[in-house]
């Protein structure tokens, strides 16, 4: 079946097959999430921006509507059709989304959104799963032993795999925790491991600044709060999330012209925030919220309650080119009203 599933996707890319689709996408919107992009200068990991530019390119070329976040948002509330309307957003505010994405959205004249954890930005921290995959990288420790909320876990790192194993099983239990004791982890796990943190964060994980975020802003890039620390905000207390929301957003309008008044949600699953976030979010003044969960954004959803425009889903950029136009064609839309999601 797999070389018939890959044929299938192939065909996708095809000139005028999706056409019957158009009408399915009538209302819906197809946002993607980008996080990290490849950097030979600076190591940093992530997606290689070529494929990127090729992927914005294939979606020019067969007239897709790239449109700003805040116009589908616009559409979106209003009810005004959308038609094979493609947006885009970036999570985190990484200096490799200054210096290697948004040239080359700025190419193509593709609107873009990045959302910013402002603390970042304001080296005040750097963000806390870096740390940890920092931490397993550096340390010269075969094993490491230590307790996790009464656990005991045992890291063998004898191989690069062995460690890349420990470092995502580590961090998905971080992802359980309450936001302080997460932190108390994290620094337990440095003494384990015998891993001093500097105070900034290496080139690999730096952040922009706000001088290269205000140049982003004037060649096309919108800017969106993405809290100050980047924690789980349902991990965190009343006020540590009101904190979160309310200084992000205030920081935004301090440092930028036009802020984006749509939010994104650390790690974005349903269960990561709740009607507390919403309602802060609300009364501040933004407009919605993006989450990480895949599924397009529809006229249908974001009129159900007032809760939706602050849950809108967005689809991970996939590796593949027929896999970026069955999610913006109209295919995914079609499996998805076949399994009755819609």
């Amino acid at each position: 079946m797999k070389p018939l599933k890959e044929l299938a996707l192939k065909i996708v890319t095809w000139p005028g097959v999706t056409a019957p689709l158009q009408p399915l996408m009538r209302d819906s919107a197809t946002i993607f999430m980008l996080h990290r992009f490849a950097n030979e200068q600076t190591g940093s990991p992530g997606i290689d921006p070529v494929y990127v530019r090729s992927g914005l390119e294939y979606l020019r070329s067969r007239k897709y509507s790239m449109l700003p976040l805040g116009e589908i948002f616009r559409r979106l509330s209003q009810g005004i059709p959308l038609r094979r309307c493609v947006g885009f957003t970036i999570d985190d505010g990484y200096l490799d989304h200054a210096t290697v994405a948004a040239p080359v959205f700025a190419a193509l004249d593709c609107p873009v959104t990045t959302f910013l954890a402002t603390g970042f930005l304001d080296h005040q921290l750097w963000l806390w799963w870096d740390i940890i995959e920092h931490i397993f990288r550096q340390t010269r420790r075969s094993e490491i032993r230590l307790k996790l909320s009464g656990s005991e876990l045992k890291y063998s790192l004898g191989t690069p795999a062995s460690r890349s194993a420990a470092q995502a099983d580590f961090v998905g239990r971080c992802k359980l925790l309450p936001n302080d004791l997460k932190l108390a982890e994290i620094a337990q796990l440095a003494s384990s491991a015998e891993v001093e943190i500097p105070d900034q964060p290496p080139p690999q994980y730096a952040p922009m600044s706000w001088d290269q975020a205000r140049a982003c802003e004037r060649h096309g890039m919108s800017f969106g709060p993405h809290t100050v620390t980047h924690p789980i905000l349902a991990r965190t207390d009343d006020a540590q999330s009101l904190r979160e929301l309310e200084q992000s957003w205030a920081r935004l309008q301090e440092e930028l012209t036009d802020p984006l008044p749509v939010f994104c949600y650390p790690n974005g699953e349903l269960t990561d925030f709740g009607s507390r976030e919403i309602a802060t979010l609300r009364r501040i003044g933004l407009a919605g919220a993006v989450v990480g969960v895949p599924g397009h954004a529809t006229g249908r959803d974001f009129a159900a309650s007032e809760k939706a425009p602050f849950m809108v889903r967005r689809f991970s950029f996939p590796a593949s080119l027929p896999k970026i136009v069955q999610y913006a064609s109209g295919v995914e839309r079609l499996k998805a009203l076949v399994r009755g999601r819609y």
